[in-house]
């Protein structure tokens, strides 16, 4: 089934419900639709902070502490 025909028979059945349950549709639709922000939200600060060169300085450091001086292994 294409989008359109879906959005059409989803209109319909919602056209069929009381108010109550409209509204209830209403509130599901704003979840989801704040559920596909967060997610593109989400993903947008995760490629920023990959693309970041803001802790590129700590490549540069030497180790302070290396394999010999653990106590045990």
């Amino acid at each position: 089934m294409n989008r359109e025909t879906l959005i059409k028979n989803t209109v319909n059945k919602i056209n069929k419900l009381p108010d109550s349950e409209i509204i209830e549709v209403s509130d599901f639709t704003d979840f989801l639709i704040c559920k596909i922000e967060d997610q593109i939200l989400t993903k947008g600060i995760e490629e920023v902070i990959s693309k970041s060169k803001s802790f590129d300085f700590l490549n540069e450091e030497e180790d302070l502490y290396t394999v010999k001086d653990l106590k045990e292994r």
